[in-house]
């Protein structure tokens, strides 16, 4: 089953736009869990509650091989209708991006990943050619300093909006979509209009203090869909204590009904 499917059949019957971002630290596992035992627990209380779950790499390759085990014990609890974003975030030349591609969706078995466009072509399409998964081009993140080149201008466009257009255009098989940060909701708001029936991850909400309203408002597309909002730290430490699973059980409940209830205002 091809990424767009999975993802659209797992927020269907989870009634959700909710995606977990699988983002463990080490120095804040209760109870003296392994990162597998500890991300085990987060996914069977909340894999009825999300539309996907993203696994950021960096959290687990800091390991070394035991975090890579750890990442693949965590992919083996996800279930199978549940899609999964391996958040790796990699941009490099043609030959070497073939290599990363086959990593991430041939050896990990990721549903999709993300992707810095700054290379160009060449270096997103070994991923985009894989057309059964999907591919997320980071646009304008959520991060303060995004601003440092994502603002910059080109012919009087600023740079994220040029990466949203080369997105439509390099879009031949229909799975790339665009990560826009939940702190700046007017350019969320611009990039929907410009990319409007365009997949977009949005991370950013939670911890990170993006406006949930203006999230789904923007980031969904007119039938009120086609966005994955993300969540790590306020569902996976929403207790410090042996309650956690539960802990983060009702936040994740909490995030998702939100999300649903602007839904449904839109």
């Amino acid at each position: 089953m091809g990424f767009k499917r999975k993802l659209r059949e797992a927020a269907a019957e989870n009634n959700s736009l909710l995606c977990i971002g699988l983002d463990p630290d080490p120095e804040r596992l209760p109870c003296g869990l392994t990162i597998a035992q500890f991300n085990r627990m987060i996914i069977e209380a909340t894999s009825d509650l999300v539309c996907a779950y993203k696994p950021n790499l960096a959290f687990y390759e800091a390991h070394g091989l035991e975090g890579l085990r750890a990442l693949e014990q965590t992919i083996s609890c996800i279930p199978a209708g549940i899609p999964i974003i391996g958040d790796a975030k990699r941009g490099d030349i043609g030959n070497t991006a073939r290599h990363y591609a086959r990593a991430l969706y041939d050896s990990f078995g990721f549903d999709a990943t993300t992707l810095s466009p700054y290379l160009g072509l060449d270096s997103i399409e070994p991923f985009i050619s894989y057309a059964d998964r999907g591919v997320f081009l980071l646009c304008r993140t959520s991060n303060p300093s995004s601003k440092d080149f994502q603002d910059l201008k080109i012919e009087g466009q600023p740079l994220y909006e040029y990466v949203a257009f080369k997105a439509l255009e390099w879009n031949i098989h229909g799975n790339i979509g665009l990560v826009v940060g939940a702190t700046y909701p007017q350019e969320l708001a611009r990039i929907r209009q410009l990319c409007p029936t365009m997949c977009l991850l949005v991370p950013g909400v939670g911890t990170q203090g993006g406006d949930m309203e203006a999230v789904v408002r923007f980031g969904t597309d007119e039938s009120g869909a086609n966005a994955i909002i993300n969540v790590s730290r306020a569902v996976l430490y929403a207790s410090s204590g042996s309650d956690f699973a539960t802990a983060a059980r009702m936040s994740a409940i909490r995030l998702r009904d939100e999300m649903n209830l602007h839904r449904v205002a839109g």
